[in-house]
C-alpha cells in the first residue's frame, strides 16, 4: 500500500536511504517503470530527452557492481570531510551519515534492484562550465524525480556516483556504449523499512541566500 503523502511531504522527507531499505522485500518492474515514467516528466534542455535507465536484478552483476563500488567507497570514506563550525547541523549529522554509508557499502548487493541513469553523449575533457551544466541538466531533474516517485510509492534510494570512477568497468559489464553513453550515478532501489521519514537538519535557508549580490 502506498502512503498518503501531501506535494509537501514527498519533497521534504525524500531521503537518502541506506539503512532502512528492505533488502528481503522484492520489487516488481513495474513498478520501477512507473517511477521512470514519472521521471521523464521532469524538464529537459532544448526538450532533448537524451534519458536513458539501466535497471540491473540480476544477482551477479549486481555483486559486479557493488565490488566497483567498493572499490572506490573505501579510499573515499577515510579521506578527511570538510570541518563545519560548531552548531552546524552538518557536523552533527557526520558519523551518522558515515555509519550509513559503509551499511549500504556491505550491502549493495543485497538490495532488489539498481537503476543506472544515464544519458546520451559524452562531454569532451576540458569541457567548459556552461556546457557541462546543460548536459547534465538535462538528466539530473529526472533523476531527482525518478527518487520522488519511489518515495511517494513507499521505496526508496540513495543518490550515489562512487562507482563513476570505474564507469568504464559498469559499462563493460552491462554492455552500455561507454563512447556514447555517460552514466550519472548508482541507485539502489527497495521498498523501505517503514515510511515515517521526517524533516531533515538543514542549514537555514536566510543563512545561504544571497539578495542582489553575493
Amino acid at each position: 500500500m502506498e502512503p498518503e503523502l501531501s506535494a509537501y511531504d514527498v519533497l521534504t522527507t525524500t531521503r537518502s536511504v541506506r539503512k532502512r531499505l528492505d533488502l528481503t522485500r522484492p520489487v516488481d518492474r513495474q513498478i520501477i517503470l512507473d517511477c521512470i515514467e514519472i521521471a521523464q516528466q521532469a524538464p529537459t534542455g532544448s526538450n532533448s530527452q537524451t534519458w536513458h535507465w539501466v535497471v540491473v536484478t540480476d544477482p551477479e552483476k549486481k555483486r559486479a557492481l557493488a565490488e566497483i563500488y567498493t572499490t572506490y567507497f573505501d579510499p573515499y570514506i577515510d579521506t578527511p570531510g570538510r570541518a563545519f563550525k560548531e552548531g552546524d547541523p552538518r557536523a552533527a549529522r557526520a558519523d551518522a551519515v558515515s555509519s550509513s554509508a559503509r551499511y549500504l557499502r556491505d550491502h549493495f548487493h543485497e538490495v532488489p534492484a539498481m537503476v543506472i541513469p544515464c544519458t546520451w553523449g559524452r562531454l569532451p575533457p576540458g569541457t567548459e562550465n556552461f556546457m557541462a551544466a546543460g548536459f547534465y541538466g538535462g538528466i539530473l531533474p529526472a533523476v531527482w524525480s525518478f527518487m520522488l516517485a519511489l518515495r511517494s510509492k513507499g521505496l526508496g534510494s540513495a543518490w550515489t556516483t562512487l562507482h563513476l570512477p570505474g564507469e568504464r568497468d559498469a559499462a563493460e559489464l552491462l554492455g552500455i556504449p561507454y563512447d556514447q553513453v555517460t552514466q550519472v550515478g548508482l541507485f539502489p532501489v527497495a521498498y523501505t523499512i517503514g515510511t515515517d521519514f521526517k524533516l531533515a537538519s538543514r542549514v537555514p535557508a536566510a543563512e545561504l541566500t544571497h539578495w542582489d549580490a553575493w
